[in-house]
C-alpha cells in the first residue's frame, strides 16, 4: 500500500500520512463546529512550512497565526503565558481549534497551551521535522522546560489527529535530519533488530525509502505507547539513551562555554554510554556493543567532555522524570531489539562509560 494512503491508529487518534492527512483534516473541520482556528508556528515554520500548509486548508473560519521564536530556549512557561494572552485577546474560546505546525518544540508547547487554555481545547499536530515526526507525533506528551531541565512541566493529552507530511523535510537542515535519525535508531535498538540493521551502513540507505523508514518508526513507538499510555511500565523502554542523553543536553544548554547540542546529538551519546552499561551488566555482548558504538560514531560527531563536566552531568540525573523515590532508573538494552527497564546503575560504571566513549 503506498504510504500516502496509510493511517496508523494511535490511542484514541489517527496518525495520517502525506495526502491522506489533508483530506482527513478538512473532513474534521467540516464535521466539527469550531469557532475559529489558531495555528501555532515558530519563526522557522512560519517562513518555510506555513506557505505550503495554508492553501491546503478548506474552511470559512477565521484563521489566526501565532508565532514565537524558534529554539529550545523558548520552550518555557513564559512563551505559554504570551500565547495564552494572545489567544484571549483574539477571542479564543472553548470551541477554538489549535493547530501546531512545527518541530517538537512547537508540538510539545502548543499541545500544552491547548490542553490548559480554558481547561483544554482541541488541537491537531503537524510535525515538520524528522525528530518530531518519529518522536513527538506519538504519545500525547505535552509540556515545557523548567529552566534548563527538559520537559519538567506538562500533561498527557492527545491531539484529535496527527498529520505527517514528509514534504516538509525538504526545509530541514542536514544536522536536524541526523538529530531525528537518532530516535529512529533507538526504536530499532529497543524493539526491532531487523529495523536497526537497515541503518548499519548509512551510506547504503536509499532515501527514497525514507517514507517507509519513518512509517515503521512511528509504528514501533505507537505499538509501545498503546500498551502503556502513561509510562507506568513498558513505555519506559523509550527512555533508552535519554537518561544520560537528557542530562548531557541540559548541561550543554546551560553552559555558555559549550556549544548547544541538538536533541538527537545528545541522545546518540546517551545510547553509546547506556550500551556500554548494558555490556557491563551482561545484557549485550562485546560484538553487539561494538556494532552500536561504531554505527553511532559513524553518523554523529564526537562530543568532548572535560574532566569537570562529568560531575555536574551526573548531578542533573536526579531531576530525570523517570526517577522514583530518589533512585535513578535506566532503561537498558537486553540484546539488540529488546529492553529491560527500572535498572539502577552505580556512578563508577557511568564514569567508566564516559571514559570508554572518549577513548
Amino acid at each position: 500500500m503506498p504510504l500516502q494512503s496509510q493511517t496508523i491508529q494511535a490511542v484514541d487518534h489517527p496518525i495520517h500520512f502525506n495526502e491522506k492527512g489533508y483530506e482527513a483534516l478538512n473532513k474534521h473541520l467540516t464535521e466539527n463546529k469550531y469557532s475559529n482556528i489558531f495555528i501555532i508556528v515558530d519563526s522557522n515554520t512560519n517562513e518555510h512550512c506555513l506557505p505550503k500548509f495554508l492553501p491546503l486548508i478548506e474552511t470559512d473560519l477565521t484563521i489566526e497565526i501565532i508565532e514565537f521564536d524558534a529554539g529550545e530556549a523558548y520552550k518555557n512557561i513564559e512563551t505559554c503565558v504570551q500565547i495564552w494572552n494572545v489567544l484571549t485577546e483574539l477571542g479564543g474560546d472553548r470551541k477554538s481549534l489549535v493547530i501546531n505546525l512545527g518541530g517538537g518544540v512547537v508540538t510539545d508547547l502548543g499541545g500544552f497551551v491547548a490542553s490548559t487554555f480554558k481547561r483544554g481545547v482541541d488541537f491537531i499536530n503537524i510535525p515538520t521535522t524528522l525528530l518530531s515526526m518519529v518522536d513527538a507525533s506519538v504519545g500525547g506528551k505535552n509540556g515545557v522546560d523548567l529552566g534548563n531541565l527538559k520537559n519538567q512541566i506538562g500533561v498527557f493529552n492527545l491531539p484529535k489527529m496527527v498529520l505527517v507530511d514528509t514534504a516538509y523535510l525538504e526545509t530541514v537542515p542536514q544536522n536536524e535530519m541526523r538529530s531525528g535519525l537518532a530516535e529512529m535508531l533507538k526504536h530499532g535498538l529497543i524493539y526491532d533488530k531487523t529495523y536497526w540493521e537497515q541503518f548499519l551502513d548509512i551510506t547504503a540507505i536509499d532515501f527514497a525509502q525514507l517514507d517507509e523508514l519513518i512509517f515503521r518508526s512511528v509504528e514501533i513507538k505507537n505499538e509501545i505507547v498503546t500498551q502503556d499510555p502513561t509510562e507506568k511500565n513498558l513505555r519506559k523502554a523509550l527512555n533508552f539513551g535519554h537518561t544520560l542523553g537528557h542530562a548531557i543536553e541540559s548541561y550543554f544548554l546551560e553552559n555558555d562555554n559549550k556549544t548547544t547540542l541538538l536533541h538527537g546529538e545528545a541522545i546518540a551519546v546517551g545510547m553509546i554510554l547506556e550500551s556500554y552499561i548494558s555490556l557491563h551488566k551482561n545484557l549485550i555482548n562485546e560484538a553487539e556493543f561494538n556494532q552500536i558504538k561504531t554505527t553511532l560514531k559513524s553518523i554523529y560527531d564526537d562530543i568532548t567532555f572535560e574532566e569537570n563536566d562529568i560531575e555536574p552531568i551526573l548531578d542533573l540525573l536526579i531531576h530525570d522524570k523517570k526517577n522514583e523515590y530518589g533512585t535513578i532508573q535506566f532503561a537498558l538494552i537486553d540484546g539488540i531489539g529488546k529492553i529491560i527497564i527500572n535498572q539502577t546503575v552505580e556512578n563508577e560504571l557511568i564514569l567508566n562509560a564516559f571514559n570508554d566513549y572518549q577513548s
